[in-house]
C-alpha cells in the first residue's frame, strides 16, 4: 500500500435482484459481508457505484460496489480513483474466479485478467494492473453447460453451506491486506488448506 489518502475495496457483480445471488456476483456478496462486519451500510452512490466512506484497519477506505454492470466495471473504479487520488497499488478488488473450486481463495497482484471480464475492464480503464485481485473461486460449470449460464446461475444446493464461509474469507482476506499489506495476507490466504 502507497502513501494515498484513501483504500478502494471494490465487489464485482451486476445490479439489479436477478442476480443478486449469482455466482458473478460473489464480490457483491463479499463486501456485504464486511461492510456488515462494521455495521456500513451502502447508502451512497456515485461515479456509476454504490459506496460507503469508512475508517477501517486505521485507513480511510471506500467500500466500492459498481452499477455498470460487470463487464464495464473499470469505468466507475477508475473514476473514483482519478477523483480522489487513490494509487493504483491501494484498490483491491474482489471477484468470482472459475479457474479455482468453489470456496478457495487467492490473492495476487499484478496479473493479467485470465478472461475474466470485469478484470479486464478495470486494467482497460487504468492502463495497467498495478492492483491488488482477491480471486473467490466458484469452479468451472459441469459438462454440458455453458459458461455464461453457470457465472450467472445461482448456488447449488451443496454449495450454499459453503457460500457463507467463502465471502467471509474474502471479507477477511481484504482486511487481512489493509492491515499487513499484500505479501503478508498472500502467505496467510493462498495457502488453501484443505477444511
Amino acid at each position: 500500500m502507497s502513501d494515498s489518502k484513501y483504500n478502494i475495496i471494490a465487489g464485482l457483480g451486476n445490479p439489479g435482484k436477478e442476480y443478486a445471488r449469482t455466482r458473478h456476483n460473489i464480490g457483491f456478496m463479499a463486501l456485504d459481508v464486511l461492510a456488515s462486519k462494521f455495521c456500513l451500510t451502502f447508502d451512497k452512490t456515485r461515479f456509476d457505484s454504490e459506496y460507503v466512506k469508512a475508517r477501517i484497519k486505521g485507513k480511510d477506505v471506500f467500500l466500492i460496489k459498481p452499477l455498470t454492470y460487470m463487464n464495464r466495471s473499470g469505468i466507475s473504479i477508475h473514476k473514483f480513483a482519478a477523483y480522489y487520488k487513490i494509487e493504483i497499488q491501494d484498490i483491491i478488488i474482489v471477484h468470482d474466479d472459475m479457474d479455482l473450486d468453489f470456496g478457495k481463495i487467492k490473492i495476487v497482484k499484478s496479473r493479467g485478467h485470465g478472461g475474466h471480464n470485469g478484470v479486464r475492464s478495470i486494467m482497460e480503464a487504468f492502463g495497467n494492473n498495478d492492483y491488488i485481485r482477491v480471486r473467490v473461486g466458484v469452479g468451472h460449470p459441469s459438462s454440458g453447460r455453458d459458461i455464461t449460464g453457470h457465472v450467472l446461475g445461482g448456488f447449488s444446493p451443496d454449495e450454499m453451506p459453503l457460500l457463507d464461509k467463502t465471502t467471509d474469507t474474502a471479507s477477511n482476506a481484504c482486511l487481512h491486506i489493509l492491515e499487513n499489506g499484500v505479501i503478508s495476507a498472500m502467505n496467510a490466504f493462498n495457502q488453501s488448506p484443505d477444511p
